[in-house]
């Protein structure tokens, strides 16, 4: 449970420390060619953009704020404690309740990239509708596992009330081939000789992209392979459990490949 103070303070950094960052290059670049050539163009382009990194900086601080009051949840809390009739939703300047009789199933969505988690929330599905509750910045919830807060979340509600489900939503959008993996990389991650990932990519549907670097052409150099990280991931996991299965069944365990 954040204080508003604090949520105020990262939301007022933010918008001030992005649009400096990326206007502070091209603002010394002109203030420089203005004070050495003392032109009068030069000195307008020095004052547009300190303009627009102004503009930049009231209107990302106003988007920012009226996310951070309306949007984001500061806590949930279940009342009165033990048999709980409703549920109240805090944000950062008012609260709502939703009658546990009104309550259908509560879903908790886990974002991932690259099998670590980026964010999570709780949406409560109701006879009116959906209840998004995305928690504030630095909130504890964030770092709250997903099995104890599903684990909690089943306790207060119990069996004979709303079901509690579990979603993961993957990020896939990794610019190619900048963040793409490379045979090698697939290699460490499946613990497999990298004479095998190629193979093993098309037998799980891994997409692969196909370029040649900057400058290698002139070398003669051959083309690179890359593959998407994230279906990656998966499939390390999925070669995780079948090892797993594969020396209990026999009673060995397999020696990972270095």
């Amino acid at each position: 449970m954040p204080s508003r103070l604090r949520e105020i303070g990262v939301a007022l950094g933010a918008s001030v420390v992005v649009p400096l960052w990326i206007a502070a290059p091209l603002l010394l670049v002109a203030l420089l060619v203005a004070v050495l050539t003392e032109s009068a163009q030069a000195w307008a382009i020095v004052w547009v953009v300190l303009g627009l990194t102004v503009l930049a900086v009231v209107g990302l601080t106003l988007a920012l704020l009226v996310t951070t009051s309306t949007a984001m949840v500061r806590w949930i809390e279940f009342r009165p404690h033990g048999d709980a009739t409703q549920i109240v939703v805090a944000r950062f300047l008012r609260s709502s309740t939703v009658a546990m009789a009104d309550l259908q199933r509560v879903v908790v969505v886990e974002r991932l990239r690259l099998g670590r988690r980026k964010s999570i929330r709780v949406v409560l599905h109701t006879r009116g509708g959906t209840v998004d509750c995305e928690p504030g910045f630095h909130a504890p919830l964030s770092r709250v596992g997903t099995g104890a807060l599903l684990d909690w979340l089943t306790g207060q509600l119990g069996s004979a009330r709303a079901m509690v489900e579990h979603r993961t939503e993957v990020d896939r959008n990794f610019l190619c081939p900048d963040e793409w993996w490379t045979p090698s990389d697939l290699s460490a991650l499946w613990h497999v000789p990298v004479s095998a990932v190629d193979e093993l990519a098309v037998r799980h549907g891994i997409r692969s992209y196909h370029y040649t670097p900057r400058g290698a052409a002139t070398y003669g150099d051959t083309t690179k392979t890359v593959y998407d990280p994230a279906r990656a991931h998966e499939v390390a996991e999925e070669l995780h459990e079948a090892r797993a299965v594969d020396s209990g069944s026999d009673g060995t365990t397999e020696a990972p490949h270095h």
